[in-house]
């Protein structure tokens, strides 16, 4: 992709809108456009990103086992009825009426519907275990939608929904999860700890919440240090494993780690004081058992191996996709702008030609997007009729990487100039030991 020819309509100045970092970086970065309070339009950049995060939260649910389709944003209303959360939802529900005069909402969840479905469809245990998920768009009336796609009314959102036979599959679903989403959060460059939390609307009493830990988190946390060393890594997970699952899954929750929502001061006492700490994170997913409470209400049952009918085990789960852009910039920045971890950012690498119209400079630029092309890689290149110090501060601004910057000087020697946005680190190298490094380097995030 050529600059020249994209649409990324950066600002120069903070807006004033804007009170936390995600917020003001994506509308400077060309990201986001506000169309009313708490719902955004998408712009091109935005909108690669957050594909980027709906491909890998898509991957590791299905390596786990569990199956997409997709349910519509408008619900009739007598499906929550028959639930009984149309009345207890409240005012975050909008609930309208078509031409028939029928009573319709915008799915804030899908508890309600995908037990519909199941119910027309499945009748045995034979068809169990089963996880159903999908990825679209809700909305939530919020009272104070703020801090951009960090609180606003419409989200795009994974939700997934596990029917089991019994208690014991149904638990097992549930650690499922907890294990799919640590590795999802990993593979976004962050460390989402999870917490022990309160289940709200939904319902049940075993639930986790998954937090970045950030200062402009919207819930204070308490935990012991030492769980933001844990990582899954690269090691292999059988998801049919029950044990394999559960052990991981007491590895992620055993030290000290709750929302203000649980927070026991007696037990959290007990942390070592060098390890006890308290501060604010982000949410960015839920997991929830909740047993029959749907499928009791809504008769979604199942015929078991002597004969007996019982309501299905089920859980709902949860990610915030959209939420995911603000909470990884808020882990994830500096004074200049965003530092895109290479799972999700939107280019691999920019190319920065610093003597646009120079005919050495200008070839090696587009011998370099070719090369980089031919890996499965597509470079932003900066290819505008500006200043240096004006393209350096538009890629600090979107965060790319990793930077490969051509210029007549280095290209006498042979040269380019590789640069990590992490580090600020540079190094020359050839164009082609350039192309070969971010091929190495993106090798491990496909």
């Amino acid at each position: 992709m050529r600059l020249s020819r994209y649409f990324l309509p950066v600002l120069k100045e903070n807006p004033a809108e804007a009170q936390i970092v995600s917020h003001r970086y994506m509308l400077r970065a060309g990201m986001i456009k506000q169309q009313a309070a708490g719902i955004y339009s998408w712009l091109p950049l935005g909108y690669r990103v957050l594909k980027r995060i709906e491909e890998i939260v898509h991957q590791e649910q299905i390596r786990a086992g569990h199956i997409p389709l997709l349910m519509p944003t408008l619900q009739p209303a007598d499906l929550w009825r028959e639930s009984g959360r149309y009345d207890d939802y409240g005012q975050e529900m909008l609930r309208i009426k078509d031409r028939q005069d029928r009573d319709m909402l915008y799915g804030p969840t899908n508890e309600e519907m995908i037990t519909d479905i199941f119910r027309s469809h499945v009748n045995s245990y034979k068809d169990l275990p089963l996880t159903l998920y999908h990825i679209q768009w809700k909305f939530r009336d919020e009272m104070r939608p703020r801090f951009g796609v960090m609180r606003g009314r419409e989200f795009l959102m994974k939700d997934g929904y596990n029917f089991d036979v019994d208690r014991d599959a149904a638990l097992h679903a549930y650690n499922r999860h907890m294990v799919s989403y640590l590795r999802t959060y990993e593979r976004m460059g962050l460390t989402a700890i999870p917490m022990r939390a309160a289940s709200g609307p939904i319902g049940g009493d075993n639930t986790h919440e998954f937090l970045v830990l950030a200062n402009t988190g919207e819930s204070e946390v308490f935990y012991d240090d030492r769980v933001t060393g844990l990582k899954l890594g690269q090691r292999e997970i059988d998801y049919d494993d029950r044990d394999q699952v559960a052990k991981v899954c007491e590895e992620f929750t055993t030290l000290y780690a709750r929302t203000d929502e649980t927070h026991d001061e007696a037990v959290f006492a007990g942390v070592p004081e060098a390890h006890r700490k308290v501060g604010r994170g982000i949410e960015v997913g839920q997991i929830f058992y909740f047993g029959t409470k749907y499928s009791e209400a809504m008769g979604a049952e199942v015929v078991t191996k002597d004969g007996t009918k019982v309501p299905v085990e089920m859980g709902s789960h949860g990610i915030g996709v959209s939420r995911l852009l603000g909470a990884i910039i808020e882990a994830s920045h500096d004074d200049k702008g965003i530092i895109w971890p290479e799972g999700v950012t939107p280019f691999p690498v920019g190319i920065v030609n610093l003597k646009q119209g120079d005919g050495a400079a200008d070839a090696a630029c587009a011998g370099l997007e070719k090369a980089l092309l031919a890996r499965g890689l597509e470079p932003l290149y900066d290819d505008r009729d500006e200043r240096a110090g004006a393209k350096f501060a538009t890629m600090d601004l979107i965060g790319l990487p990793w930077r490969i910057t051509v210029g007549p000087r280095g290209l006498e020697k042979g040269v380019v100039e590789l640069t990590s946005r992490r580090t600020g680190a540079s190094e020359e190298m050839s164009p082609e030991a350039a192309v070969d490094r971010i091929a190495q380097i993106y090798a491990a995030h496909r």
